[in-house]
């Protein structure tokens, strides 16, 4: 008889004993050691036990990272898309929408492309005593302009026109933007910023539209506080300036050669007009220079993705950005990215033709002006040259 405990033929044979089978529900089995019930474990008969916890690995199992990058990447798309939203909404209710085109009359057919005119003024609103000394922009009450351009954007690429602060113009028929009042058109000639101080950007436009023929479809302007606060937030902005020159009224004091200007040194060098031979010609082309070098500079990677950087600019520029009650973020952003496009090389910008002057006003050539306004208009490519 074969005895298993004492050394059986099998175990010197190498087969190993065989353990009793547990039976749900019951003991072990006595006797022969055959298991009728059903055993416990998997019964697929796999070494690996079922998940339990809603599907998470049990102990010693491997995570599943197919589902983990599946949420992760669901909850990043989450919060850019809460993120840009919330930006949108913030930095839409910085918009100062000011100014009311539709008390404009007399208005040019509307063109192709978009126009906008981009004003820069001496407005010292919301500035200490100490700012106005450290920008040296004195302490006259009201504002006037320091600045003015169009900016045409089209399937052309965009075009650059400044206009002489001295521009010889006589005031046209207007409506007063206060009273609702209606003016004659008037016989006088004056310097096209006078019409900015006698009824603000209402009668700007109405008198840049009647010079030119253009119809202006946006309306931007920025005082002196603004400008200086935007180039301070994004770090300074690098130019290259090729003679070296000083100017006691503006403050600026300027050696040749690349360097980064902060905002008290962009201010003076887009103001000095003094100092130049072309007086305000030579100092339309410093203001389209520098706002073209701000423009490139801030739809930067560096600037845009880093909220250290963009929110503090966003903020400083949008704060003192008046412009007209129809303008959206997105118009705005547009005619940001066609003035870097002017930088590039993708368009265009040139001072409005002059053919002589009369009593410091400048006069405008008009077949020129009248080439240009064409062009313009039709959306084509500008062959036209100015000064």
């Amino acid at each position: 008889m074969n005895d298993w405990p004492n050394g059986s033929h099998a175990q010197r044979q190498g087969v190993p004993p065989q353990r009793p089978q547990y039976v749900q529900g019951a003991g072990p089995t006595s006797g022969s050691g055959y298991n009728t019930g059903q055993t416990y474990g998997n019964p697929s008969g796999g070494g690996v036990p079922p998940q339990r916890n809603g599907g998470r690995p049990g102990p010693g199992q491997a995570p599943d990272w197919r589902r983990r990058i599946k949420i992760g990447s669901l909850v990043l798309v989450v919060v850019i898309l809460a993120t840009t939203i919330g930006t949108y909404f913030w930095a839409d209710s910085k918009l100062r929408r000011e100014v009311d085109l539709s008390v404009v009359i007399d208005r040019p057919a509307e063109g192709k492309g978009t126009n906008y005119l981009i004003v820069g003024t001496d407005s010292r609103d919301g500035m200490s005593d100490e700012e106005k000394k450290k920008l040296h922009t004195g302490s006259a009450e009201g504002s006037r302009t320091d600045s003015m351009m169009i900016l045409h954007t089209g399937s052309n690429g965009p075009t650059l026109i400044s206009l002489p602060r001295d521009t010889d113009v006589q005031i046209p028929s207007f409506k007063g933007s206060q009273s609702g009042k209606l003016f004659p058109a008037q016989t006088t000639h004056k310097k096209l910023n006078a019409a900015f101080a006698e009824d603000g950007a209402p009668l700007l436009v109405r008198t840049v539209e009647a010079k030119t023929g253009l119809r202006i479809d946006h309306y931007v302007e920025i005082g002196f506080a603004g400008f200086a606060n935007v180039v301070d937030a994004i770090g300074g902005v690098d130019l290259d300036i090729p003679q070296a020159f000083k100017d006691k009224k503006s403050g600026a004091d300027f050696q040749a050669g690349e360097q980064t200007l902060n905002g008290e040194q962009a201010l003076a060098f887009v103001r000095t007009r003094y100092a130049f031979a072309g007086s305000d010609l030579d100092r339309t082309k410093n203001q389209q220079k520098f706002l073209a070098a701000l423009a490139a500079q801030t739809a930067t990677p560096s600037t845009i993705i880093n909220p250290f950087r963009f929110y503090p600019a966003a903020g400083a520029g949008l704060d003192t950005l008046v412009v007209d009650k129809d303008m959206s973020l997105w118009s705005l952003g547009s005619m940001f990215f066609a003035m870097k496009g002017v930088t590039s090389g993708d368009g265009t910008s040139m001072n409005m033709p002059i053919a002589g002057q009369s009593g410091g006003n400048l006069l405008w050539d008009d077949a020129k002006v009248k080439q240009l306004v064409s062009q313009l208009n039709n959306d084509e490519k500008v062959t036209v040259t100015g000064n």
